[in-house]
């Protein structure tokens, strides 16, 4: 069974000086056992002089930049689709596509991860599409920064309606 722990977002303040984290500013993230949950505290680049004692894990993000909402073009049911026909892919910038769409489809709540292991050197996550409960296999690929950045642009491009990537990607699937 998967525990899940209800962990504060992010408050936009640094924890040390109060200062108001900026749009696009990068900083620490620190969560610290509290009970039965997490408690988070945010830490400006400035103020970070590594983990606090006592932290449980901590990790480096930024400030989202507030952008105006874009409609998506492309419904759940196409996402997750997608997400199906490239279950059996082994060409790795595949993994990484399907890898990165999984984790929109678990923001949309559509997928669930249930647990990982590694297998052959490659650690594979094992989830749950909770419309039919079907179990999935999804390699985590260990992406870069820079893979990352790319194939969100590419899955941007096509979630926002940019139909010639949409066909680029469509092409290099259906030719697999």
């Amino acid at each position: 069974m998967t525990q899940q722990w209800d962990v504060e977002p992010a408050a936009g303040r640094c924890a040390v000086t109060g200062r108001r984290l900026d749009e696009g500013e990068e900083f620490y993230s620190v969560l610290f056992e509290d009970g039965e949950g997490f408690r988070r505290c945010d830490y400006s680049l400035d103020s970070w002089n590594g983990p606090p004692e006592g932290s449980y894990c901590h990790f480096k993000s930024r400030v989202p930049i507030k952008q105006k909402r874009k409609k998506l073009l492309v419904d759940n049911e196409i996402l997750v689709n997608f997400f199906l026909r490239l279950g059996d892919e082994t060409e790795p910038a595949r993994l990484q596509f399907r890898f990165v769409l999984a984790l929109i489809l678990m923001r949309k709540r559509l997928l669930r991860y249930e647990g990982s292991a590694v297998e052959g050197g490659v650690e594979g996550w094992r989830m749950v599409l909770t419309t039919d409960k079907s179990e999935h296999r999804v390699a985590n690929p260990r992406l870069t920064d820079e893979q990352i950045e790319g194939v969100s642009s590419q899955l941007s491009a096509i979630l926002h309606g940019d139909m010639g990537e949409w066909a680029t990607v469509s092409d290099r699937i259906a030719d697999a």
